[in-house]
């Protein structure tokens, strides 16, 4: 999986924006605050950069250890924990929670989604907010043939040279699940890794219910990390929510 390669996950998926994002959003909220899925620390790390205490959880050992040596090499203090999103327990309580990247999306199924919005409540301090971004479904993408290689990306690396992503897409309108797969080459070595990418999608009326199901309230959803208005050609739902 990806996520067993840390270092590769950061070239192909820099943080960029959206830590810019969440950073501003932690400072103008104070902390504490906690991210889950929050993989090698890259929005994390920035938050705490700031002054603000900040906590991490994350399902993946590797991403964590990735996670530990970003925070001492920028000189902060972070609490990282291994753990699942749908259950955990921090004795802890937190002003703002955030769950960056379309990690929301890792919840296939909508008893998964509320075991997650439980837990986030149980650890909203009064007062506190909801944060996270998924994208907005495209159903041109969704009916790509299972078996049609779409290109998604080309980086440059120093390590690996030009890596390539291609990806196919399998979805289950069901289910709502994309079984995306993705086909990672560098020169001289095609498909060097194929990763499995099994994404949930959450359409925009459905998204106010499931927060409602869960205890919470929809107070903004922008559509892009820029404020930019939520309308139906958004690339994400950019959400900030309050318990209720």
């Amino acid at each position: 999986m990806l996520y067993d390669h840390p270092a590769l996950y950061d070239a192909l998926l820099p943080a960029g924006e959206h830590a810019a994002h969440y950073a501003a959003l932690a400072r103008a909220r104070g902390g504490p605050v906690l991210e889950l899925a929050c993989g090698t620390g890259q929005i994390a790390v920035e938050i705490a950069a700031r002054g603000v205490p900040t906590t991490g959880l994350d399902l993946s050992a590797a991403m964590l250890k990735a996670a530990r040596q970003r925070a001492g090499a920028a000189g902060v203090e972070i609490r990282l924990v291994e753990g699942d999103m749908r259950r955990f327990e921090l004795g802890e309580r937190f002003g703002l929670v955030i769950i960056a990247r379309n990690s929301l999306l890792h919840c296939l199924t909508t008893d998964d989604l509320l075991s997650v919005f439980g837990e986030v409540r149980r650890h909203l301090a009064p007062g506190g907010v909801f944060a996270f971004d998924v994208f907005n479904p495209d159903v041109r993408i969704l009916s790509t043939p299972p078996t049609e290689r779409v290109h998604v990306m080309t980086v440059p690396t120093d390590e690996l040279g030009a890596v390539t992503v291609e990806a196919t897409s399998d979805y289950d309108a069901a289910s709502q699940v994309n079984r995306a797969t993705w086909y990672i080459s560098t020169p001289g070595h095609p498909d060097r890794w194929v990763a499995p990418l099994h994404l949930r999608s959450i359409f925009p009326r459905e998204l106010p219910l499931l927060l409602e199901r869960g205890g919470f309230r929809l107070v903004h959803r922008h559509g892009d990390l820029a404020g930019a208005p939520f309308a139906s050609a958004s690339p994400r739902q950019v959400c900030l929510c309050a318990s209720v």
